[in-house]
């Protein structure tokens, strides 16, 4: 008899709370199960690369990695090597891209006030070796198939 009282006044509760406050939006949902993991220092620093270079945090990106390898499980530890050199090129090839986009901008804005900068082919030059770089990582990765 008493947890009937209990539920009703939690529902109550609920319910009160509930006419009281907005309605919340999505909430992500947890995974119920959590394992343990040891990593030595040098791998740890190295998923927890991979996760900030992902954009996930270290028990997600541990999870979709996880559920990425089991779910190809015919897949050889030289592909997979493979397969983070590839994304090692990328990454890369993302940070120069990101310099070159900089030196890119600096340029337009003095060629837009009329000067010609002596660095115009030099960054020029650079931004198609990116480019080249990029294409080259992309047919890596389009070859393996």
């Amino acid at each position: 008899m008493q947890e009937r009282d209990t539920e009703q006044d939690h529902t109550e509760c609920a319910s009160s709370t509930k006419n009281r406050s907005r309605r919340r939006k999505y909430q992500r949902r947890q995974r119920p199960h959590v394992r343990n993991t040891r990593f030595s220092d040098d791998e740890l620093t190295r998923v927890t690369a991979g996760a900030y270079a992902a954009g996930l945090t270290l028990a997600g990106f541990l999870a979709r990695s996880a559920l990425s390898a089991a779910r190809d499980l015919g897949r050889t530890a030289s592909t997979l090597a493979g397969e983070r050199e590839i994304i090692a090129e990328f990454f890369a090839a993302r940070r120069h891209l990101g310099r070159v986009g900089n030196n890119l901008n600096q340029l337009t804005r003095a060629i837009n006030a009329g000067a010609h900068p002596p660095e115009l082919d030099a960054v020029l030059a650079a931004t198609e070796r990116a480019v080249r770089r990029v294409q080259h990582a992309t047919d890596q990765l389009l070859d393996q198939d």
